[in-house]
């Protein structure tokens, strides 16, 4: 052993651990922060690490507590854990720009994102770095978020002039990367950690984690976010050729991430948040707060189902993005009956979580659909309406927040080819089918959303009929309540075989 090595294992063998707790996707599942909490007390209580709480990305949306408060009770929920580092997601920007700017102030923690930029100006809106003294050592956090969010969530982009006010910097995306674990280094951090919201799957503008560990030296360890992959932790090499530990914690705290760094090395492991046994007495307080508030709006009866309504597999795997769901068929429907239009579209991004056979609440349709998205009724050509479903489909079947769930209409998806055939519209409400006319205009109902990136803006573009004052979760509970009677028919119990998905 060198006298520089003899050196550095003495001042680590003095040195306590750092353990870094991580969350990625927790789309309002607020009740695991307490655990979170709780299992870093309990780690501190120890007095042989130092603990530091980070946040990947996607919180502020996709959930009952997050529609009902444009994000504000997420907000104080994880004001009240106490956040070292935090790195905004696409879904941050689900209320505009303005307001997620407010929420990540009111959150209380250092926020760093290296691409977040003003049009046209030369720094980022966040740090692009946030360092954490641990004893001796400095840990540097270095956040940045896809590019693709300019697609998904475009709107958050522009003012009300339709002007382009943010920009993700796609061109230099992970030289920015780079050039912040440079510059964290150069400013004495012993570790550089990145805060990814990007995911595991390449995407639309073909950016994923891989990649960015690919294209950068210098980082020690990824935790990433985007994708809800479940990944306790994978070796990637980066440019010189080293292995960088990658992982990511799934979705809606399935599991809590744990960076552990001792002795000079670095470790991931993810933990079941159920089997955590300890909770947070502060952050429990927040939670069990603003669970009675939204339990006080979402109590009411919608009425109730033999069978769950689902957008999700059994492993938690959005199947609602790459194939018909028995959920996609009744909101659709719900759009359909709503406006009486010969279709009906919704992206399968807008449904986020299942509704349990049995009694059905409002709360249950929020979370369905937590979005504050209207109805709306739009004019589509034909042709329009294919290269839609052909657009949205092309990456099946891997998942796409895109992909559409119908009513009025039944299409096959080739995979192979990345094409879709054998698009047909009911005629009438009999149950009959004609093969769809591309030169025809169509009445089309849809969420507010495919105005602002909802299936990659193919129909922004269309004539506007009306967009009425009511949210789409508002629509299909009336539909269930009023229209059903109370009781989801058997016909909902599985797909009805509109959408076909076939390898040719």
């Amino acid at each position: 052993m060198t006298a520089a090595c003899a050196m550095a294992a003495a001042m680590w063998a003095h040195e306590k651990s750092i353990v870094v707790l991580y969350e990625n996707d927790v789309h309002c599942a607020i009740d695991g922060y307490a655990r979170m909490a709780g299992l870093r007390d309990a780690i501190a209580a120890q007095d042989t690490a130092y603990v530091i709480m980070v946040s990947c990305g996607d919180f502020l949306q996709g959930g009952t507590a997050g529609a009902l408060s444009q994000g504000q009770h997420v907000a104080d929920v994880m004001r009240s854990v106490g956040y070292q580092a935090v790195t905004p997601g696409n879904h941050e920007f689900d209320y505009g720009t303005e307001r997620m700017q407010e929420l990540l102030s009111s959150i209380g923690a250092p926020v760093t994102c290296v691409n977040i930029h003003r049009t046209g100006t030369a720094e980022p809106c966040y740090a692009k770095y946030v360092m954490q003294q641990c004893g001796e050592r400095r840990i540097a956090f270095v956040g940045a978020l896809t590019p693709e969010t300019m697609l998904l969530e475009s709107y958050g982009f522009l003012d009300a002039k339709g002007n382009v006010t943010y920009d993700l910097k796609p061109d230099s995306f992970y030289t920015l990367i780079q050039q912040a674990a440079d510059e964290a280094r150069s400013k004495g951090a012993d570790y550089v950690v990145a805060l990814l919201h990007v995911g595991e799957r390449t995407q639309s503008m073909g950016y994923n984690s891989h990649l960015a560990i690919a294209a950068t030296r210098g980082i020690d360890a990824v935790l990433d976010g985007h994708s809800h992959s479940v990944v306790p932790g994978e070796k990637v090499k980066n440019r010189d050729g080293r292995e960088v530990c990658i992982s990511q914690t799934g979705t809606q705290f399935a599991y809590v991430g744990k960076l552990l760094i001792r002795d000079g090395r670095l470790q991931t492991e993810l933990i079941p948040t159920a089997n955590i046994p300890y909770e947070n007495a502060r952050v429990k307080a927040t939670t069990d707060s603003v669970t009675a508030l939204i339990k006080g709006m979402t109590d009411k009866v919608a009425g109730c189902s033999r069978f769950p309504l689902e957008v999700t597999d059994e492993q938690g795997n959005y199947t609602v993005r790459c194939r018909e769901t028995n959920a996609g068929d009744l909101v659709t429907d719900a759009y359909r009956h709503f406006y009486g239009t010969e279709i009906a579209l919704e992206n399968g991004g807008g449904l986020r979580n299942d509704i349990k056979a049995g009694t059905i609440t409002y709360g249950d349709i929020v979370s369905l659909l937590p979005y504050n998205n209207n109805i709306c009724c739009i004019k589509a050509t034909g042709a329009q309406i294919i290269e839609a479903l052909r657009t949205c489909t092309a990456k099946t079947p891997e998942r796409d927040g895109s992909f559409p769930q119908c009513s009025g209409l039944k299409y096959t998806v080739n995979t192979a080819t990345h094409t879709v055939s054998d698009v047909m519209v009911e005629v009438g409400r009999n149950g009959e089918y004609a093969e769809i006319d591309p030169e025809r205009l169509y009445d089309v109902a849809v969420g507010s959303y495919y105005r602002m990136g909802g299936f990659y803006n193919v129909l922004r573009d269309c004539h506007v009929v009306t967009v009425a004052p009511t949210l789409c979760r508002d629509v299909v509970e009336k539909y269930i309540r009023e229209t059903l009677g109370g009781i989801i028919p058997e016909h909902y119990a599985h797909p009805q075989g509109r959408i076909i998905i076939a390898d040719k």
